[in-house]
């Protein structure tokens, strides 16, 4: 591993760790029994339940330092059965600790309405107040505790243990790399994105064939997997009377329908946009249409070469200190200056890349897999981004820290777009390195705008017909074939679908969250409507932007982004904004490719 670790333990199972262990364990067992014994929230039970979401709160704190640690270890090695094994424990661990958020719902079900008003409004509860409101709302749906218990039990080994087998054969698939010059390679799977980013369509299309022939080998396992997720999340749906699937993800993300479907009544009103960017990548590989394994894919410009570790990293610092010193001096002084970044390829990594945070030490560590890409480089800032707003809430209490995946979104997005405007703003870039980023910008415009949302419609017509039983493996590639036309429509050229892209996107499997998908697109178009804001008023933008990443657990999405940036992201207008945000990079590179072209 090429990260640091010992900030976390001295040795991973040495004594520091077991002992924390051993504490969190009896700490929880303990909290269980105090708040089992507690009657429902009333004037006189407050004193008890207060004391119970203080020990509660210290011990997610303590969750997160080991939750984080474990979770490197086996992103990084899922070979190993020791990293295995203490990821198993934990989801024990973590299933106990939520018994005890069982408990804290019972209090609040049927707590009088002036009560848990004055409850919220205890000293030792300042801060607190969005975590109380959400937990008295979910509380309204609950099942009883002893069945809220059996699910929380059952998770264990059924959810869970479907996450982490699609995680554990993901990580050790390999498939074979036929290279357009002839040599031949067993490859791990998490290098085969970077090979789907070449600008060589050979090579794409080589890791594109090669990867599903291995997803191919285990689709029944997959689709076992992807089933048993979705029965269990709609199972408990009904038994606990929730209305429609998508109600959870909403609540999840903290975001009403209405916001919702103004993000996607704007998108689909401005689809030609993200299909004139791919329009633009067929006609300079002189076709008339995209493959979806085009969809990512970088022009082949001039002078295309790879980039090393040393030069991702200055590449970063540079653009992040021209454009935005503060992230600038956190990003080298911080992430690389304390060896934050597990980088390397290497068999037996996770596929993907993510940033975790202790609420402990206070400290990050970013997962990927640097293919010496410029698309490797802008992960590299885009989980950096991540990082960034961890720093900025580090002294906020841990009920206040627990924002949706919406608004965490677009703290990395924004870094990437610090990250590309940094450089094009460096008036030493050639026209050619100019290109490169401008295809970066529009081609992500591209994904977010169109790869995201095929998965968002897959999945929620997955669920729709998941609700009268499973899906055959043959099901799910033809709902994704007919997805992926739906949304590209005639660019996508006939039989350049991707059938197995629900088997190949680990983002359906992660059991913590559901609809993993469109808060992305919700990030990248609200980064790119603050980041114009930004552009706009300059530095005076810059503390409006962190008093948004202070405040982004303390509310609703819509709330936090009226209180602190000013404007309604549930009119159509903003996101309608951000979405033809993407016309000037385009307009711009559509003038620079000529010249390159003479140039070449």
């Amino acid at each position: 591993m090429t990260w640091d670790l010992t900030s976390y333990f001295a040795e991973f199972n040495g004594a520091e760790m077991v002992q924390f262990k051993t504490a969190i364990r009896a700490d929880v067992a303990a909290l269980q029994q105090s708040a089992a014994g507690l009657p429902t929230l009333t004037a006189q039970s407050a004193n008890g339940w207060e004391d119970i979401l203080l020990r509660n709160e210290d011990l997610s704190r303590r969750m997160s330092h080991l939750g984080s640690y474990i979770g490197c270890l086996a992103s990084s090695d899922a070979r190993n059965e020791g990293y295995q094994k203490e990821e198993a424990e934990l989801s024990r661990t973590r299933a106990e600790l939520a018994k005890v958020r069982i408990e804290l719902l019972r209090a609040c079900k049927s707590a009088d309405d002036k009560v848990f008003a004055a409850f919220c409004a205890r000293p030792a509860l300042a801060g607190a107040h969005n975590y109380l409101n959400r937990l008295r709302e979910e509380a309204r749906r609950a099942m009883t505790s002893e069945k809220e218990i059996l699910a929380t039990d059952l998770g264990i080994d059924g959810i869970q243990a479907w996450g982490r087998l699609y995680d554990t054969v993901s990580a050790k698939l390999e498939f074979a790399m036929d290279y357009p010059d002839g040599k031949r390679a067993r490859l791990p799977m998490s290098q085969r994105r970077s090979l789907m980013d070449d600008p060589d369509r050979r090579m794409r299309q080589a890791a594109f064939e090669g990867g599903n022939a291995a997803w191919q080998s285990v689709e029944d396992t997959a689709a076992a997997a992807l089933n048993a997720i979705a029965g269990t999340r709609l199972t408990l749906n009904r038994h606990r009377s929730v209305d429609h699937f998508l109600d959870i993800a909403l609540f999840q993300a903290a975001i009403g329908r209405k916001t919702l479907d103004a993000m996607f009544e704007a998108l689909m009103a401005n689809l030609e946009i993200p299909q004139r960017i791919l329009q633009l990548k067929a006609k300079s590989m002189a076709r008339q249409q995209v493959a979806w394994f085009d969809l990512g894919a970088p022009l082949d410009l001039p002078d295309h070469g790879k980039l090393s570790w040393d030069k991702a990293q200055a590449t970063v610092a540079q653009s992040f200190s021209r454009a935005y010193p503060a992230l600038g001096r956190f990003f080298t002084e911080q992430v690389i200056g304390k060896n934050w970044v597990d980088w390397e390829p290497r068999p037996g990594k996770r596929p993907g890349g993510f940033c975790t945070s202790s609420m402990l030490s206070k400290e990050s560590r970013i997962f990927m897999t640097y293919n010496e890409s410029l698309g490797d480089v802008l992960t590299l800032a885009h989980e950096s981004g991540h990082a960034y707003h961890g720093a900025m809430m580090r002294d906020i209490r841990p009920y206040a820290r627990a924002y949706p995946m919406t608004l965490a979104e677009t703290a990395s997005t924004f870094g990437e777009n610090v990250l590309m405007n940094g450089i094009l703003d460096d008036p030493t870039v050639s026209d050619s390195d100019k290109a490169r980023i401008l295809d970066i910008e529009v081609g992500h415009g591209a994904v977010y705008l169109l790869d995201i949302p095929v998965r968002y419609e897959f999945e929620k017509s997955f669920y729709e017909e998941r609700a009268n039983g499973p899906l055959s493996v043959s099901r799910l590639k033809e709902l994704m074939v007919q997805t992926q036309r739906q949304v590209l429509g005639d660019v996508l050229e006939t039989g350049g679908e991707d059938p197995y892209f629900w088997a190949s996107k680990l983002h359906f499997y992660i059991t913590g969250i559901t609809f993993y998908n469109f808060p992305y697109t919700f990030g990248y178009l609200l980064s790119r409507g603050l980041y114009a804001m930004f552009k706009n008023e300059g530095d005076s933008f810059l503390p409006k932007y962190e008093e948004f990443l202070r405040r982004a657990g303390s509310d609703t999405a819509e709330n936090v982004v009226r209180q602190t940036i000013g404007r309604d992201i549930e009119k159509t207008e903003f996101w309608s904004e951000a979405i033809q945000s993407l016309e000037e990079p385009l307009s711009q590179l559509q003038t620079l490719l000529p010249k390159l072209t003479i140039q070449n």
